[in-house]
């Protein structure tokens, strides 16, 4: 039995792309070990809460990894977190 784990940040994906992400996964790994393994091969896709992942220290969330796809510095737009105090994010945004 073969097992893949992917954890992705909750709210960056749809269903059908986390779909399309199981199965584009399982078809790689059965490309690589064979057809005969398709029925053995499990794939657990795991959402993690926005702002319970960090890099570099810094918590990343939904909205940046949505910038990041759009070719967009993360963090680059509304730095407060809405209570007028600056927050942090993997662009090196300020504490405040």
């Amino acid at each position: 039995m073969l097992l893949i784990q992917v954890k992705v940040i909750e709210g960056v994906f749809t269903a059908p792309q986390k779909q399309e992400i199981v199965e584009r996964l399982i078809d790689a790994l059965v490309e690589i070990e064979g057809e005969n393994l398709r029925h053995l091969t499990w794939c657990v896709l795991e959402e993690v809460e926005s702002g319970d992942w960090a890099i570099g220290g810094q918590a990343l969330m939904a909205d940046d990894v949505r910038a990041l796809a759009r070719g967009e510095a993360a963090g680059s737009g509304d730095p407060s977190d809405g209570d007028g105090n600056a927050s942090a994010g993997p662009a090196g945004r300020e504490r405040g």
